[in-house]
C-alpha cells in the first residue's frame, strides 16, 4: 500500500527560505511518517515494529527516533507543527486569539487540500482519510497519546493568552478562551468529515469548510472581545 500524508509544514514561511539541509530533512521526516502511516494501516498499529519502519525507509531506528521521539508520534506527527503555530500566532499582540487561530486553520486547510489535488481519485483520498481516522479511534495507544497532545496544546495556549492578557494561566478567563479557541478545530475537522464525500474537488471542499469555519469564528469574536488580549489592555496581576 502506498499512502502519502499530510506534509503539516508545507505551508509554513520557514519552509519558504529553508535550505538545502533542512529541505532534506524535512523530506526524510515525511517519508517516514508515510511509510510508517502505510505500514500501520495495513497490518496494524500494535503489528508493526519501529524497526521496520526504519529498515523499509533504508535508516536505522536511532534515527526515527530522532525525529519522531515516539512510535505514536510517527502517525499523529501534526501537534508538532501547530503547537509552535499556536505560541507564535497567540503571542503576537497585534492579532486577536480569534484570527491567530484562523491563520493556522487556513494554512491547515490549504496544505489539506493540496494533499487532495495531488490524489487523481478524490473518493480514494476520501476512503483514505477515513481509514486513518478509524485506525486512530480503534488504536487505544493512538486514542491516548491524541488526549496527551490535546492538553498539552490546551495548556500551550492558556500560557500564550495568559502571557499576552497580563494574568496568570490559572485565572478563568485565559482557561476558557483556549478551551473556546481549540474548538475552531473540532469545527473544521467535522467540516472536513462532511464534505469529503469523494463528490466535491479541493477547492469546493476548502470553501465549504472555510465557511464553517468562520461562522463558529465570529460567535467567538463577540465572546471574546472583552478579554484583555495585548499590553495595553492588560490586566494587573493578582
Amino acid at each position: 500500500m502506498r499512502v502519502k500524508t499530510v506534509d503539516w509544514t508545507a505551508q509554513s514561511d520557514a519552509t519558504k527560505s529553508e535550505g538545502l539541509r533542512e529541505r532534506k530533512k524535512r523530506q526524510l521526516r515525511q517519508k517516514l511518517t508515510d511509510t510508517a502511516t502505510a505500514m500501520f494501516l495495513e497490518r496494524g498499529f500494535e503489528a508493526v515494529r519501529v524497526a521496520e519502519v526504519a529498515a523499509a525507509c533504508d535508516v536505522s531506528e536511532k534515527t526515527v527516533f530522532n525525529y519522531f521521539p515516539t512510535k505514536e508520534s510517527l502517525v499523529l506527527d501534526h501537534p508538532d507543527a501547530l503547537m509552535d503555530a499556536l505560541r507564535t500566532g497567540l503571542a503576537d499582540p497585534e492579532v486577536t486569539p480569534v484570527d491567530a487561530a484562523l491563520r493556522i486553520l487556513t494554512d491547515e486547510l490549504k496544505a489539506l487540500t493540496s494533499w487532495l489535488s495531488g490524489h487523481d481519485d478524490p473518493a480514494e483520498a476520501g476512503a483514505q482519510l477515513a481509514r486513518f481516522n478509524n485506525m486512530i479511534q480503534t488504536t487505544p495507544a493512538l486514542r491516548a497519546h491524541q488526549r496527551d497532545t490535546t492538553e498539552q496544546l490546551a495548556a500551550a495556549a492558556v500560557t500564550a493568552l495568559a502571557d499576552r492578557a497580563g494574568m496568570r494561566a490559572d485565572d478563568p478567563e485565559p482557561q476558557i478562551a483556549a478551551t473556546a479557541l481549540l474548538g475552531l478545530w473540532q469545527i473544521q475537522f467535522g467540516s472536513l468529515s462532511r464534505h469529503l464525500d469523494g463528490k466535491r474537488t479541493p477547492q469546493q471542499v476548502k470553501r465549504a469548510v472555510t465557511t464553517d469555519v468562520q461562522r463558529a469564528a465570529r460567535l467567538l469574536e463577540a465572546g471574546l472581545s472583552t478579554f484583555a488580549t495585548g499590553p495595553k489592555q492588560a490586566r494587573k496581576r493578582r
